[in-house]
């Protein structure tokens, strides 16, 4: 043994040095990459098969039910929906009735994973359908471009890197790391080139690295050669005495894979002309076809450059439609839309309050048809738009700006005015109009879909809570789903008033629904406390209360919201139907109440 008593470094300090060293040698083109460190955190000495955490899925969703909740972000795309909300959901209801059944090995040998390939053009959705139906899941969710991949042995991101990254997106926790998504767009770009002779490494060789971990396989969260990771594994080995091996299993993984495939649509056409040559063949016109695009076979997979053992890894296929001019102009119209509502979220920042008009909904919405980018080319078009007005109004302190389409059409005569301050009463009073019609909108749209929306927040959408969540939409930034959360929050804040009366005077109120409507429209009111409101009605209620329950001994009462609104007129009614009073109109209750 050495005599050699100096501290062994710190993994840290090495990966420093080493990561200096790099740098001059290589000028920043060659970096450490650790993942395995987060995974190591806080578990540092402990398996993860040995830390007795075995967490089940908790997944009980519907395919109907994930489809109308997409419905509420995502326009057009209807047989994608259909495909993905059915085929997921799916997949995470049988690993959680393995699970539960304790079958977990048996039953699945030999069984295929429905994996999925996604095929559409630029901007049509495909990465945002996936994100909402993960954040909707609950589960780990992580995105890679498959450009940015190598075979394994060469310089280059690995593949299993995606399965690393999951721990990383689950908080180490590796249960359920093991039941989340993986996403790797543009897959089109690693099919092989007929003009390459033998393996292409950055194409063919990729689709072979992924072959065992979109099917069932152990990786390791251990980067391979990585000097950082080999120290910390030396470090804990010191500790415990054991090699300590972690891995991830990729068998409940679901791998979903998507790409514009341009091309494809000539080599379907060319197959279906050979089939349907005479009078009775249809040929498509375009690039993209998403008549062609929906008959794909796995040959036509195979003859566009991908090996058929890649191609049997995604048994499910979903296409993706082309959106048109219209369709632009619905998402835009979407009140759940990011563009529309970033945008407003960028005005908030200086403290502006904007709103679109749908003529100025309109014009964005036939801009980015021009770029041909789907809806990327909406943020494009509102921000060279808006840009004139998001430079000025901030300095100049302005308080409402009405997006409408005379405002983007003249911008400079605009911002001189919104500036002046000499026509602050008359933009306000025009603000306030575009904020009503986009209130009524609003109401529309919630009101389509009152029934998926009460289920999803656990909260019944009278008429009353529709206006409620209308109101409150207008009034700040935020989504529908966000709005009827702030509702059902304002909801259990007056029940949480009827418990507190109760524990305070021994007293059981109940509000009736439309005294629950008029209290939480008290609630969306700026600044307004519940301890506000509640000192309010103990003020109201408190003394007549208690005298009819010492008179007559009942503890129960029913509010209503003209109870609420006359509290007085309310208690004397009580008192004559409980305690037998007088009806002739005069006060029941005692002198100086």
């Amino acid at each position: 043994m050495s005599d050699n008593n100096e501290k062994i470094p710190d993994p840290k300090e090495i990966e420093k040095e080493l990561g200096e060293f790099l740098n001059k040698k290589f000028g920043g083109n060659v970096k450490i990459v650790s993942p395995s460190v987060l995974a190591q955190k806080s578990n540092q000495g402990k398996s993860y098969k040995d830390t007795g955490k075995k967490r089940k899925i908790n997944f009980d969703l519907k395919p109907e039910e994930l489809i109308g909740h997409l419905d509420q972000y995502i326009i057009k795309q209807d047989k994608a929906k259909a495909i993905l909300a059915t085929k997921i959901c799916t997949h995470f209801n049988r690993i959680k009735h393995l699970e539960n059944t304790g079958n977990k090995t048996d039953i699945m040998v030999g069984g295929i994973k429905s994996n999925i390939l996604m095929v559409g053009p630029t901007g049509v959705g495909k990465t945002y359908m996936i994100r909402l139906i993960a954040k909707k899941l609950g589960v780990p969710f992580v995105k890679g471009d498959a450009t940015k991949f190598t075979e394994t042995g060469y310089v280059g991101g690995n593949v299993e890197d995606l399965v690393r990254d999951l721990v990383r997106e689950a908080d180490d926790d590796i249960e359920l790391a093991q039941h989340g998504i993986i996403y790797i767009d543009e897959i089109d770009k690693i099919a092989s080139s007929p003009n390459i002779i033998g393996a292409d490494i950055s194409r063919t060789g990729v689709q072979r690295a992924l072959l065992k971990p979109m099917e069932d396989t152990d990786v390791e969260l251990k980067v391979p050669h990585d000097p950082v990771s080999m120290l910390q594994e030396m470090e804990r080995y010191q500790k415990t005495g054991k090699k300590d091996k972690q891995v991830i299993n990729t068998a409940n993984i679901l791998f979903i894979v998507s790409g514009a495939f341009g091309g494809m649509a000539d080599i379907i056409k060319k197959r279906t002309a050979k089939q349907t040559i005479g009078f009775g063949s249809e040929l498509a016109t375009g690039d993209y076809s998403y008549n062609l695009l929906s008959k794909m076979r796995t040959e036509d997979l195979v003859n566009f450059g991908f090996e058929s053992e890649f191609v049997g890894r995604l048994p499910v296929r979903a296409v993706f439609e082309r959106l048109t001019e219209d369709d632009l102009f619905s998402i835009l119209k979407n009140p759940n839309n990011p563009v529309i509502l970033g945008k407003k979220l960028d005005f908030a920042a200086y403290g502006i309050a904007a709103r679109f008009t749908e003529n100025t909904l309109g014009l964005i919405a036939r801009n980015a048809y021009t770029e041909n980018t789907g809806a990327r080319g909406l943020v494009n078009a509102i921000e060279e738009i808006l840009l004139p007005f998001e430079t000025k109004l901030p300095t100049e302190h302005v308080r409402y700006f009405p997006i409408t389409l005379d405002v983007v059409e003249h911008p400079e005569e605009s911002i001189d005015s919104l500036c002046s301050h000499a026509n602050d009463e008359k933009w306000e009073d025009l603000y306030k109009k575009v904020e009503a019609d986009e209130r009524e909108e609003v109401r529309r749209f919630v009101d389509a879909s009152w029934k998926q929306l009460s289920i999803r927040h656990n909260l019944t959408l009278t008429q009353y809570r529709i206006e409620h969540v209308a109101h409150y939409y207008s009034k700040n930034v935020t989504s529908i789903g966000n709005a009827v959360d702030t509702i059902k929050s304002y909801y259990d804040e007056v029940k949480k008033l009827e418990l507190s009366f109760f524990s305070e005077h021994d007293i059981n109120i109940i509000f009736e629904e439309d005294a629950v409507d008029y209290l939480i429209g008290r609630f969306i009111d700026p600044g307004t406390r519940f301890d506000e409101i509640y000192a309010k009605f103990s003020s109201d209620f408190e003394l007549g209360l208690k005298l009819i329950q010492e008179k007559s001994g009942r503890s129960r009462y029913f509010i209503s919201r003209d109870a609420l609104i006359d509290p007085d007129a309310f208690l004397n009614s009580l008192v004559r139907r409980e305690l037998g009073h007088s009806e002739d109109g005069t006060n029941s209750l005692p002198e100086g109440f």
